[in-house]
C-alpha cells in the first residue's frame, strides 16, 4: 500500500511546475527515483523546461519517456515500485500497492483545490490515510 502525501498551497501563489521542481530538487537525493506521471504534453514540455531552468547551481537530470534517467516524465505510470510518483492527472491513482509513494501538490486556487479534495476522498475510500503539509 502506497504511502500518499498531499502539498497544499494556501497562501503562496506558488505553480504545480515550480513546486515540483523543489520537491525534487530536495527528494532526489534521498529517494533516486522520481516518476513525474503527466498524461498532459503541454505540461510535459513545461516541467521539461523548468528542470533545466530551475536551479543554476545544481542540475536536475531528467527526460521525458526516460527510464533511465533519475527523473523520468512521462504519460504512462512506472511498472516498479522504485520510484517516487507525483501525479500530475486530476484523478487519484488506483493502483496503490504498485506505488511506494505518491505526491500530490495541490495549487492555491479553487479549481485545484476542489480536484484536491475529489483525490483525497478516493484515497480515502482505497484505505489510505494521506498526509498532507500546508504550504
Amino acid at each position: 500500500m502506497a504511502k500518499v502525501s498531499f502539498y497544499l498551497f494556501e497562501k503562496s501563489p506558488e505553480r504545480q511546475v515550480e513546486s515540483a521542481c523543489r520537491l525534487c530538487r530536495k527528494l532526489l537525493p534521498k529517494q533516486g527515483k522520481i516518476w513525474l506521471y503527466c498524461p498532459d504534453p503541454d505540461l510535459q514540455q513545461q516541467l521539461d523546461e523548468r528542470l533545466w531552468s530551475f536551479d543554476p547551481s545544481s542540475f536536475i537530470p531528467h527526460g521525458i519517456e526516460q527510464t533511465d534517467a533519475p527523473v523520468c516524465i512521462s504519460a504512462q505510470l512506472p511498472d516498479s515500485a522504485a520510484w517516487l510518483v507525483f501525479n500530475f492527472n486530476n484523478q487519484a491513482l488506483e493502483q496503490t500497492d504498485k506505488f511506494g509513494h505518491i505526491i500530490e501538490i495541490i495549487e492555491n486556487d479553487e479549481t485545484a483545490k476542489q480536484i484536491g479534495r475529489e483525490k483525497f476522498k478516493q484515497y480515502r475510500r482505497l484505505g489510505i490515510q494521506p498526509r498532507t503539509f500546508k504550504l
